[in-house]
This record gives structure tokens, sequence and C-alpha cells, in this order.
């Protein structure tokens, strides 16, 4: 029986040609996928391509989605997380996969939520690049100060705010 020393060390690295980052996104789907938003998955998926490849993108859920909203968020390229239960913690629990997989470089967050802050600051911690997408109402400005970047989406379009450095 053979023993590594660490695992990561033998995980293969895999790179867009282009040596574009690899990004996994999370989106909270009670707070971000509401009638009043409007938000579509595929203008969030066009944002997220500007910054690398998505490697991940995963809506998570509580027990009330619709299976029509499921089929949508399939249908999209993103894969659905229904869950039991506060949808937080297991947004939690999947970011900090995220942030210790060695294949991820950016760490972006569909949110509008302040309690995601030690997250995005777990992430910086650890080397990975942030972002963090929500709405207005209600978008934490502590969440969006806090982000290497920020996106407010609005109805029918997105506008980018960057920081400036």
């Amino acid at each position: 029986m053979r023993s590594f020393e660490k695992l990561t060390s033998y995980i293969p690295l895999r790179r867009s040609e282009s040596g574009s980052k690899n990004i996994g996104l999370l989106v909270d789907g009670p707070n971000m996928l509401r009638k009043e938003f409007r938000l579509n998955l595929d203008l969030v998926r066009e944002i997220i391509a500007e910054y690398g490849n998505m490697r991940v993108g995963k809506v998570l859920l509580n027990q009330y989605a619709s299976d029509k909203l499921i089929e949508a968020i399939v249908n999209q390229g993103f894969t659905p997380i229904v869950v039991a239960g506060d949808t937080d913690v297991y947004m939690a629990v999947e970011a900090m996969e995220l942030i210790y997989n060695p294949n991820i470089d950016v760490i972006a967050l569909m949110t509008r939520d302040a309690d995601f802050l030690p997250i995005i600051n777990k992430a910086k911690e650890n080397g990975k690049e942030t972002i963090v997408i929500g709405a207005e109402p209600g978008f934490s400005a502590a969440l969006q100060n806090s982000a290497d970047d920020a996106i407010v989406l609005k109805p029918d379009k997105a506008e980018k705010l960057f920081k400036e450095d």
C-alpha cells in the first residue's frame, strides 16, 4: 500500500489553452431566483465567461423548489442542489470545498446575503480571487466591498462594478 504526502499534488490541474482562470459559481437560489428580479442564469454564465471558465456551477434550492424551476436550472447547464433546511449552511459547505479545490482559481457567489462575508474572507486568505453577484434592493455593501469584484444585476441587464486598485 502506497501513501501520499499530499493528495493535492496528484490532482491534475486542467486549464484551457488561453490560460484563463477556473471559476466555481454558487447561486443562493431562494435569495436570488425570485420573480421580482427576473434574473436569467444564461446572463450570469455570460458574465462569468468574461472572468474565465466556469468549471462548477451549482444552484442551491430549498425543498419547496418546483420541478419546473429545477428543470430550468438543469437546462441552463447548472447543477441544482435541493436541500432540506437552511440553504445557507449547504452553500457555505460547498464554498469551502471550492476554496480548498486546487483546480479552482476564482470563487463566485451569487447572493445578496452578508452572511457569506466569512466565505469571501476565507477564500481571499487562501489565495482565491472572489466575485459577488447580487441584485438590489438588499445587496450587502459589506459583501460588495470585500470581494475583488462585485456585479449588480438589474432586472433587464447587468452593471459591473469594478473596484479601483
